[in-house]
């Protein structure tokens, strides 16, 4: 399983309407960067991905499963682009800001601060454990194994 960050505009599409579609979950479409098409390709059934409310808000705040896999997107009127289904999984106990997350020491790498026009990036498995501890998910039911007590260093 890979874990994954897909960023959306609450004002055009929210995580409370992520959680109205329901199990059938959305078309994630309309992505027209090619780093993040190419992002999306890779991404297979099962994987998790993080919520992210951009431009307002600016904050991890939910989590998505990819329930079908890459196929062209349907309103890209040249078939070059892609899209994936997703479908809701959860809503954090505590939102993410990305400024807390631009402060903690082992998340500086992502591409959400590095990058942070790219609206599909991968996230690695020591990093999604961080995040999810950080927003207070305690159940292990969203990234495998139990966490390890790893101590989340700011500035």
């Amino acid at each position: 399983m890979k874990y994954w960050l897909l960023k959306s505009e609450p004002d055009i599409w929210s995580i409370y309407q992520q959680k109205k579609a329901g199990l059938k979950g959305v078309t994630w479409d309309g992505v027209r960067n090619y780093q993040a098409a190419n992002n999306l390709k890779k991404m297979k059934k099962g994987d998790l991905c993080f919520f992210y409310h951009s431009n307002i808000g600016k904050e991890i705040v939910g989590i998505v499963e990819i329930i079908k896999t890459a196929f062209i997107d349907p309103t890209d009127k040249q078939k070059r682009f892609v899209a994936v289904q997703v479908k809701f999984k959860k809503k954090l106990k505590k939102t993410l800001t990305l400024e807390k997350i631009k402060k903690t020491k082992g998340l500086r790498h992502l591409s959400l601060v590095k990058q942070s026009r790219l609206s599909v990036m991968p996230i690695d498995s020591k990093s999604w454990k961080i995040l999810n501890k950080m927003s207070s998910i305690k159940k292990n039911k969203f990234y495998g194994k139990k966490i390890k007590k790893e101590k989340i260093q700011e500035k």
